[in-house]
Order: structure tokens, then sequence, then C-alpha cells
């Protein structure tokens, strides 16, 4: 990891105890694991991962939880957290104590663009931090940039796409605005819309910037859920809408997640 990030945990454990990711979410600084997934709602048990996968529930809170999520030798840490930038950079932050090969995001996204459907898999080829949190990794309050564009570094990426594309799965780069209110975003939509992006979501720009703080292998995988443009709407999906959905949270998904853990 970056000096910096040493810096911020020194700082967190001054008015903190050691060993907060085992507080939190029971993972084990002990153990390597070969990747962290960070997920703002998605469960190993909501794709099905279990039906195929071991998996451990490690610790439940009333927002965060912890799983352990095992397949032919491989040990993955997986942490449920709440929706929102904050949240992703507390919680990252926090499992910064533990030892993990890769990190990968997944959620779902709203698409802003008529082509992308329901049920396709993206990657951001950059993030618009729609947000204010992003700014607390800055070495001072005010250095806020509104609307920052965050990219990520490809090169990991890149072989996740191709490693995807073996198996069959397209995964598609596109831009992403990371929004800091999901009810608000409807009144502000046609704002939104004028940064011509193709997707929108809440937490990608924080991923990023904490990925690179921690010099460590990353990727976010989003799966689209609704679509604005086309009117596919993310609650009361038609039986078609939900079918695409499915292909892309229970399949290609959880398939990625183990591959890119492989690598």
């Amino acid at each position: 990891m970056k000096e910096k990030m040493t810096r911020i945990l020194d700082r967190m454990h001054r008015y903190n105890s050691d060993q907060m990711a085992m507080l939190a979410f029971g993972l084990d600084s002990s153990i390597e694991y070969d990747a962290l997934v960070v997920a703002p709602s998605f469960t190993p048990y909501k794709l099905k991962m279990d039906e195929y996968c071991t998996v451990t529930t490690l610790k439940e809170g009333s927002y965060l939880t912890g799983y352990l999520v095992e397949k032919d030798g491989l040990k993955i840490a997986w942490i449920k957290i709440a929706s929102s930038d904050s949240n992703l950079i507390d919680h990252i932050a926090v499992c910064a104590e533990l030892k993990f090969r890769k990190m990968i995001f997944i959620g779902a996204v709203g698409a802003l663009k008529p082509h992308i459907g329901l049920g396709d898999v993206c990657t951001p080829s950059f993030s618009i931090a729609g947000g204010s949190a992003h700014t607390y990794l800055k070495e001072s309050l005010r250095e806020y940039v509104p609307f920052e564009r965050v990219e990520p570094n490809m090169r990991f990426i890149d072989r996740v796409i191709e490693e995807g594309r073996t198996k069959g799965y397209e995964i598609k780069k596109a831009s992403v605005f990371c929004t800091a209110s999901i009810a608000l975003e409807y009144y502000h939509l046609d704002e939104i819309r004028a940064f011509d992006t193709d997707l929108i979501e809440m937490e990608t720009a924080s991923f990023y910037l904490m990925a690179d703080l921690l010099e460590i292998d990353s990727v976010a995988l989003l799966v689209v859920s609704d679509n604005s443009a086309t009117g596919a709407a993310l609650v009361g999906r038609t039986e078609e809408d939900q079918r695409k959905y499915d292909i892309g949270r229970l399949k290609i998904l959880p398939d990625m997640i183990l591959a890119t853990a492989n690598m």
C-alpha cells in the first residue's frame, strides 16, 4: 500500500482498536485471502453461490456482514456494506488491515443509454464522482474538486475482460456517474445525463481511489438492473427483463468473481 494509506491506518488506530476487520466483519488478518469482495447489497447467498461454494457467515450486524467463500482451495473474504461512497471508503479502510491478493467490487447499476441492456455486465472505463466523500482521501478538505474524473488502472481490468471472453461473456467498458443520492438522482437526471456517461451508481469512483491507495489489482463488475433511457424499471420488471437480469446476476457475476479471484 502507499505510504499515505499507512498514515490513514495509523490515525485510525490512534483512536480505535486494532483488528477492526475482525470486529466489523469477522475477517482474520492472519489469513491471506485470494480476493476481497466489496458489495453494497449483494451477498453470496443472494447470488446463490452457496449452491456450489462453501459459504460461512462470519459476523452479521445491522447493516454490515462478513462472509468467507471457499471453492477448490480459493478463500474469498466478502463484505456486505451499506450503499454510498462514504460507506465504501470507511469499510475498505477497515479491511486494509487484511492480506488479500486482489479486490473486486460488485453491484447493480442503472443504464443511461438505450443501447445498454438489463443483465449486461459492465466495468467502468472512468467514473465521475458526483459526491464529496472522496475529498477526505485528499491531504486537505479544501482540495475538493467537483465532479472529479477517476480513471482506473486498466491493465488488470483488461485481463479480467479477456478472462470473461474466454468464458463466452462480454464484459463491457462503460463510463459511470457516481450519484450521492438515489431518490434525488431522478430530480437531477437531465443534468446528470449532460455528463454523457453510460451508467449511474454510487461507489466506483471512490472504489478505484481506494484501490490506488492500496496498490492492489482491482476491478468493479456491475450488472445492469434498470435503464431510465428505455423505461426498463428497477422495481416492477417485466418477466423478460427479469430473466435477462438474472443471467447477469446469477450466472455471469458469480462466475467472474471466482475466475477473477483465481487469476
